[in-house]
């Protein structure tokens, strides 16, 4: 039976509860009448507080995904961008993966760090190699990190993850420093999670692959994430150990996608509910090639078309959330699907166990990838390529070392009040990496960028200070923030 507010996965993820939202979305797909008022319920509003936006229901919103009328699709998208818009503007957040360990007990018959796979070496960062990473990613200009590590209790313990998080934090290289290292492992305990958030990190961030049980089973025949209930149930967890902000995803391309869009609107509606605080980001990756993985083995791809509807309607139902897309798509995928509601995206990223140190920008190794890499530019031509799009690269980690996360993020967000600080602190960012790590035409490109946009802020005073703060960061100083 399904119910939102229940602990169970099987009941707030119920399968039942899917197939009759699945249903309902195919029969009224065609609905234009009921289309336009999911639209307009979703659509933004002004307030005496700022703008708000009521987000749909995973029902509501299957029925946006199923609608395949092509100027109800073109009303989509629009709507997509007007909320995108109202709570992000054009600000693009960065950030960089860092792969600390492929070791792994798990058989996941998608990923290539499976324990059978016998064609990819086995490797583990030293606390040293960590540092190498670490630098050549603030070298490259980075602020943010996920870290990432293959579910082994032997040679990824916890304690492991924990000393990696230290050194990583410890670490001041130049005018180099990572603020903000989020991460992604495996499904773990009440006990374990405040330990992470005693660490620091960002946002715990945890991929569901599927949130059909049975598809979710029969991909992952053996090791502790074979439990699917323990690994649904773990965002629970680490709410209640104190993490505030949780990333969701489901890897596209594994099950049926509508069933799969419609059991992560599930899951974040289950958070707010229980937790009165939603995801702080939702990731997009779809199934790649890679050592010992051939694509062509599953039959649920979506293509690019597809893939741009998923976000946009996701982008209506929870207007909120941060969207996140990596290095997995092209740059012409990325650039398409910007506008329909991504807020965060990888740069330079590697997804090699040390990948980073050692290696220029146009070499890479392939020995230990987890996926094929589809964007490989360096962080400067992405951002180069940003602004050239109209967008703001932005380094930004304010809001977490301020203590706005979870609800507080929320509260201010809910009302667009987040503008106040985010505008200016993307500029502030930007403005450290074109004078540290900035090509030359990037830099001219970015200060030009900078001089109309600091103009944007409204507030005088806020806008004066932060002409005083670029001023100090042009003179050598560092780490400004509102």
């Amino acid at each position: 039976m399904y119910d939102v507010r229940s602990l169970k996965a099987e009941e707030f993820i119920d399968h039942e509860e899917i197939l009759e939202t699945l249903e309902y979305a195919e029969a009224n797909k065609h609905n234009k009448e009921l289309v336009e008022e999911i639209l307009e319920k979703a659509r933004p509003k002004k307030t005496g507080r700022g703008v708000e936006c009521a987000g749909l229901s995973h029902k509501d919103a299957s029925v946006l995904l199923a609608c395949d009328l092509p100027e109800m699709t073109e009303k989509i998208y629009s709507l997509a961008r007007e909320i995108k818009d109202a709570f992000y503007g054009d600000r693009i957040v960065m950030f960089a993966p860092l792969y600390l360990s492929n070791y792994c007990v798990n058989k996941c018959v998608y990923c290539p760090y499976h324990m059978q796979n016998k064609e990819i070496p086995r490797k583990k960062l030293t606390q040293e190699e960590v540092r190498q990473e670490v630098i050549a990613l603030q070298d490259m200009g980075h602020k943010r990190l996920a870290i990432e590590a293959g579910e082994d209790p032997v040679n990824n313990p916890l304690e492991y993850i924990l000393e990696c998080i230290k050194t990583i934090y410890s670490i001041k290289h130049k005018n180099g420093a990572i603020r903000r290292v989020n991460v992604n492992i495996a499904a773990t305990t009440v006990e374990n999670y405040h330990k992470l958030k005693e660490a620091g990190i960002g946002t715990y961030i945890l991929f569901q692959e599927t949130y059909h049980k049975e598809s979710y089973e029969t991909l992952h025949p053996a090791g502790p994430k074979h439990n699917y209930a323990y690994h649904t149930e773990a965002m629970d967890r680490a709410m209640e150990g104190g993490i505030d902000d949780v990333g969701l995803g489901v890897l596209f391309g594994l099950d049926k996608y509508k069933y799969e869009f419609a059991g992560l609107l599930m899951h974040a509606e289950h958070l707010e509910a229980v937790h009165g605080v939603g995801p702080h980001t939702i990731s997009v990756p779809r199934l790649k090639r890679a050592a010992d993985i051939d694509p062509g083995q599953f039959d649920n791809g979506i293509d690019d078309d597809t893939f741009a509807k998923i976000i946009a309607c996701i982008r209506i139902a929870v207007p909120y959330t941060g969207m996140i897309i990596s290095t997995r798509e092209n740059e012409s995928c990325r650039e398409k699907v910007m506008k329909l509601g991504i807020s965060q995206i990888s740069g330079g990223s590697r997804t090699s166990v040390g990948g980073y140190a050692g290696y220029s920008a146009e070499e890479r190794p392939h020995d230990t990838e987890q996926f094929d890499v589809s964007d490989q530019r360096s962080l400067d031509e992405v951002v180069k390529w940003l602004m050239e799009g109209g967008y703001i690269p932005s380094f930004c980690t304010a809001c977490y070392r301020e203590g706005r996360t979870g609800d507080r993020f929320m509260a201010l967000c809910k009302v667009g009040q987040i503008q106040n600080c985010c505008h200016p602190n993307a500029l502030l960012t930007l403005q450290e990496y074109l004078q540290d790590y900035a090509s030359p035409e990037t830099r001219k490109l970015g200060e030009e960028l900078i001089d109309r946009e600091i103009l944007k802020v409204p507030d005088p005073k806020r806008r004066e200070k932060a002409l005083g703060y670029l001023e100090k960061i042009r003179n050598g100083e560092r780490d400004f923030r509102f």
